[in-house]
């Protein structure tokens, strides 16, 4: 593992570290936010996955997230969302490629070699973060916008215990059921809908929930709603008697200004199952 950077910010350490991935076959990047608390003893972790386009910078840099975090003494880790590099498959579209890994592994050509995601974020990068820093594995939260939204709620969803709470910022709800998703998995997973489903917050919803506390925020007058479809995964909610909160956000869209306008909501919420 490199040390890319280390800033002091909140009394703590944002730092951005690159590693060689078996899971990718590449360098991977992310950043992590350790408040002072980890100085002296491991501390709880709040994962953020972000959304198409992204790196690990953009959160880092724009959900005015490190104040909330070091004032509720809690470390972020925000992974990028994609394999990068030269010999990494790409495509021109900015909703498949690099920067739009959809947190999934992917079994079909060009993306196989690469674009495995779920394994990287789920194992991969929990067993180097857990090994290299002061962690503590016992206390984990997950949240995400957008394409990142979806990927926090499907892998809380899919690892029962590990997750004490999750929640999302306008994140793509039912991808089985939309244009974002049905193009991307089809590209990543092959044409079989049935190995889709495991990667469907609205189906995995429906199947089994979420063993915790959820918190979704949605802007009112997001450009993509038409995309993301929060009407699904809140009915899902709705019929499951899922614990936690859907909430639209009037005039709000899908911008980093929406995520940063809830984000110390969304620490608060995960603060408190973490120190519970």
């Amino acid at each position: 593992m490199k040390t890319i950077s280390e800033n002091r910010a909140f009394g703590g350490v944002q730092g951005v570290y690159s590693h060689a991935s078996d899971a990718c076959g590449c360098d991977m990047t992310f950043g992590l936010f350790l408040p002072q608390e980890a100085e002296r003893d491991p501390v709880p972790v709040l994962w953020y996955l972000s959304g198409l386009t992204c790196t690990h910078e953009n959160a880092m840099v724009k959900a005015g997230a490190q104040n909330w975090a070091a004032e509720a003494g809690v470390a972020l880790v925000f992974p990028d969302t994609s394999p990068r590099g030269a010999g990494v498959a790409n495509d021109a579209a900015f909703d498949l490629g690099q920067g739009a890994g959809f947190y999934v592994n992917a079994t079909e050509a060009p993306w196989a070699p690469h674009f495995r995601m779920w394994d990287y974020v789920t194992e991969e990068l929990p067993r180097l973060l857990f090994s290299a820093f002061p962690l503590a594995q016992e206390r984990q939260a997950i949240t995400g916008h957008s394409m990142g939204g979806h990927g926090a709620l499907t892998v809380a969803m899919s690892f029962p215990g590990r997750f004490r709470s999750v929640s999302a910022f306008a994140p793509i709800c039912h991808p089985t059921g939309s244009d974002w998703g049905r193009k991307q998995f089809t590209a990543y997973l092959g044409p079989d809908e049935a190995k889709w489903a495991g990667h469907d917050a609205t189906l995995l919803m429906r199947r089994r929930g979420f063993d915790g506390p959820i918190l979704i925020d949605q802007g009112a007058s997001d450009q993509f709603l038409d995309l993301l479809r929060p009407e699904a995964l809140s009915e899902a909610m709705a019929v499951r008697r899922q614990e936690g909160s859907f909430r639209m956000q009037k005039g709000y869209d899908h911008s980093y200004f929406f995520v940063a306008s809830f984000m110390e909501e969304h620490l608060g919420f995960h603060a408190r199952a973490l120190y519970d």
